[in-house]
């Protein structure tokens, strides 16, 4: 499966959120500094994480983004959701019924497709996989591989 790359950014901006997690918002266009991407773009990613309840959006001067959750609370597949959306990944259009299977016997019908019943299964594991792991578990494991990346993002973000 291929995620578009608003995902990638959608998490880095969350896992910057919750090391700056502060009570002050982050603006659009510090998030987009942070990690050398365009504001414009980015915005529709945190919208999109604001409209699933995971970003409280602060209009105004000295407004931006804040976490509206815990990152306990928040997991990776609420991210995907918000920025892919909701929708299956794999979509069976049935063409089993179509070119040879178009005068197969109807009884070979009654059963959900083999394939498509696999490919469920497969991304219901992938979606359970995603929803067992948090932004706090991100969070974890970033601060062990780069014990510094908290704080220096907290420098860079003026925030020590």
């Amino acid at each position: 499966m291929r995620m578009s790359e608003g995902v990638e950014w959608a998490l880095h901006s969350l896992l910057a959120l919750a090391w700056l997690d502060d009570g002050r918002p982050v603006p659009t266009s510090r998030l987009a500094a942070g990690n050398d991407l365009p504001p414009a773009y980015l915005n529709k990613q945190l919208q999109a994480l604001v409209r699933a309840g995971l970003l409280v959006s602060t209009p105004g001067a000295r407004g931006g983004f804040s976490l509206a959750r815990p990152p306990e609370k928040i997991t990776l597949m609420d991210v995907v959701a918000a920025i892919e959306g909701p929708e299956e990944a794999f979509r069976c259009t049935e063409i089993r019924r179509r070119g040879a299977g178009a005068n197969a016997p109807r009884r070979e019908f009654e059963s959900p497709c083999a394939i498509a019943t696999a490919m469920r299964r497969a991304e219901l594991a992938w979606r359970r996989e995603l929803a067992a792991q948090t932004l706090a578990d991100v969070r974890a494991a970033a601060e062990e591989h780069a014990p510094t990346a908290a704080e220096r993002l907290r420098r860079w973000h003026g925030r020590d």
